[in-house]
């Protein structure tokens, strides 16, 4: 994670946690993750902030734990949900998570806040800890141009889609769009992937 905006992250985890929980429902995000994650799969969220969607995953029957890099967001998280499971672990490792071990990995507008350079090698370990047939569900923000820095200092990569489809290559894409979330009204570009092997 890029260093600035894990400080920013830290830094104002209760003002992100507030803003982000009264935003509309993510129901796009919903609908997508009802249409193709494995029903009943052990589940995750990398990059989970303050824990809304594992919240809704449990909530709608998909056993999931979030994973975060920011200590300030995973204790909103838990502050928040108190009987659902956080962990801190950060990309491109996520150390302390084995592979293989979930059936869905969701992971929510986060690789954006990565140096470029380490976007390939996140998406590969994120793929790595999707079990065989299991589903990855990623987006990130779309950001034309170059690469920029919001007031509060986190960092929006600018990067081709082909850099995600390339280390998606062993699998089989079942979505690949760009949205406007229904949540954010930011632009998005969203990909499912099932891993074949």
């Amino acid at each position: 994670m890029d260093r600035a905006t894990l400080a920013a992250y830290d830094k104002d985890a209760a003002a992100f946690a507030k803003d982000w929980h009264a935003q509309p429902a993510p129901v796009d995000l919903h609908g997508v993750v009802e249409d193709y994650f494995i029903r009943g799969g052990t589940s995750c969220d990398i990059g989970c902030g303050s824990g809304r969607e594992v919240a809704w995953l449990n909530a709608n029957d998909f056993v999931a734990e979030g994973f975060d890099a920011s200590d300030g967001l995973l204790a909103e998280a838990k502050r928040r949900y108190p009987r659902l499971k956080f962990a801190r672990a950060e990309l491109p490792e996520l150390k302390g998570i084995r592979s293989r071990s979930f059936d869905n990995v969701l992971c929510e507008t986060v690789i954006m806040h990565l140096d470029p350079a380490l976007i390939a090698p996140s998406v590969a370990r994120m793929l790595d800890i999707v079990k065989t047939a299991g589903i990855l569900y990623l987006s990130w923000r779309v950001t034309e141009g170059g690469d920029l820095r919001d007031s509060h200092g986190r960092l929006y990569a600018a990067f081709d889609a082909g850099l995600v489809r390339t280390a998606l290559k062993d699998t089989t894409l079942l979505l690949d769009e760009e949205v406007v979330s229904a949540s954010s009204g930011k632009k998005i570009h969203r990909l499912i992937a099932k891993k074949n092997s």
